[in-house]
């Protein structure tokens, strides 16, 4: 029985073995002399081909979605980054126009002839009052630059108003506005003249005591002489206005200078002081009291 189970053994692994070389030698012969490895390679390839497609598919989306996220995190930073060469920018534009602006206002200011050709100094404004409730200006020209107590200072609009205080290198200007200013002027429509006083941070006041005629608003009122050189623009009057009998004509003036943008002005140094001291009545007027401390202008 053993050698009988030894013989089933061995004729069986004999068997085998002859059908699996038959097989081989038929596969080869099928596959045309490509060989059995070629064979098994090209099989093995036709059946992962498939899954290597599959796992393409799934994976392409998930690479195509961590890069989308790089260069979303890439774009952020660039933007941002534009942004802040933009602001950079913008400030770079904001001075350059600023500039450009006080180099007209220079221009403006140094093109400005004063009426009969008097001699002028261009000074610029280097401070304000310690409040809006003080109408001074300060300018960084003085004595050494010739200029004296009571000479008038203009701009390109017209009437600033009149030095009061004069140091070394520094003056001060009380504006037209200020309520102890006070100015001749003439009505070039009507001819008649009169009083413009100022009124602090309401409108100068126009006051005519003999007008025949009536004031009409837009009427341009220029100085009359005195106190400040002729021919100056003062303003305009802003409404219109009769004198009634017994009283005073009396109508508001807009001044002909915008006093929030004053920069660059000039002081007739042509103008003698001495009628420049002397009002319309023909009072010697005087002014002796110190300056008030500036505020400096921002931005200068």
């Amino acid at each position: 029985m053993q050698s009988f189970r030894r013989f089933d053994r061995s004729t069986t692994l004999f068997v085998g073995l002859l059908v699996v070389s038959f097989l081989l030698a038929t596969f080869d012969v099928r596959s045309q002399g490509e060989g059995v490895g070629n064979v098994m390679r090209d099989g093995a390839q036709s059946l992962f081909s498939p899954l290597q497609d599959f796992a393409v598919a799934v994976t392409r989306p998930l690479v195509g979605f961590v890069d989308g996220v790089s260069n979303i995190a890439g774009l952020r930073d660039e933007n941002e980054r534009l942004q802040e060469r933009v602001i950079e920018l913008e400030a770079l534009v904001g001075d350059a126009e600023q500039l450009e602006r006080r180099v007209e206002e220079l221009e403006r200011s140094l093109g400005l002839d004063p009426p009969d050709d008097l001699a002028a100094v261009s000074a610029r404004i280097t401070a304000l009052g310690n409040s809006a409730f003080d109408q001074v200006r300060f300018i960084d020209k003085g004595s050494e630059a010739g200029i004296v107590k009571g000479q008038a200072v203009i701009d390109e609009n017209g009437l600033v108003g009149r030095i009061d205080f004069v140091s070394n290198d520094s003056a001060r200007v009380r504006l037209i506005t200020d309520p102890q200013s006070g100015v001749g002027v003439r009505d070039v429509a009507t001819n008649e003249t009169g009083w413009v006083e100022g009124q602090g941070l309401d409108f100068p006041q126009l006051k005519m005591f003999n007008a025949v005629e009536e004031v009409t608003a837009g009427d341009r009122l220029f100085t009359a002489g005195g106190r400040y050189p002729p021919g100056i623009l003062v303003g305009t009057v802003r409404s219109t206005a009769e004198s009634e009998a017994g009283f005073a004509l009396i109508t508001d003036v807009v001044p002909a200078i915008e006093l929030s943008r004053l920069d660059y002005v000039k002081v007739i140094v042509g103008w003698s002081p001495l009628d420049a001291d002397v009002d319309d009545t023909g009072t010697v007027t005087t002014t002796t009291e110190p300056p008030s401390g500036p505020a400096e202008v921002e931005g200068q």
